[in-house]
């Protein structure tokens, strides 16, 4: 019997101490999520973060608009439609996509031919920029500042254009108007 007790009493010791453990463990586990988000937070590296804008030619951009307004609720203007989400690590801070139908004439897809380009959400696009050149990739012209962002466009191998945007979101934010969320 007195066996039986030490055992039982070393189990209830052994579970004690896991149990705390466990707690803080979790607790750790917890108190690194703000570090981690602080890394995040403050990360430069050269990067893609998303997708900035979706492109396509179409024989009538204003009737195209008009029906993925009318007919899938998007909230349409001259550029397109707006498409507003958070941020992830900075849920505060709103962001933006552009969708926009371009005319099938427009050259704003050369030197590809594709019906579509794609605008990626970048970081660090001089950084970027510098690691792509060395990695080969055809750069299809220089970074342009706009109020909105800053812009470059290159070549993947398989004759896409791609638009890269460093965005300012604060921009559209400042200037309103319907977005789609």
């Amino acid at each position: 019997m007195e066996n039986l007790t030490k055992i039982l009493l070393l189990i209830i010791l052994t579970t004690s101490c896991n149990t705390l453990t466990n707690k803080q463990e979790i607790k750790n586990t917890q108190n690194d999520k703000p570090e981690q988000k602080e890394v995040i937070m403050s990360d430069t590296t050269p990067k893609v973060t998303g997708i900035g804008g979706i492109f396509f030619r179409s024989k009538n951009p204003q009737k195209t608009r008009e029906w993925y307004g009318k007919n899938l609720g998007l909230a349409i203007n001259d550029f397109g439609s707006p498409f507003e989400f958070r941020n992830a690590n900075r849920p505060e801070e709103i962001n933006y996509l552009n969708w926009n139908p371009f005319d099938e004439e427009t050259n704003y897809f050369a030197p590809s031919e594709k019906e579509f380009m794609i605008n990626y959400r970048v970081q660090n696009i001089k950084g970027l920029v510098i690691k792509l050149k060395e990695n080969g990739v055809t750069i299809v012209d220089k970074i342009e500042e706009f109020e909105y962002g800053k812009f470059v466009h290159i070549m993947d191998p398989e004759g896409n254009k791609i638009e890269l945007w460093e965005p300012i979101d604060s921009f559209f934010t400042q200037m309103g108007g319907a977005t789609t969320k």
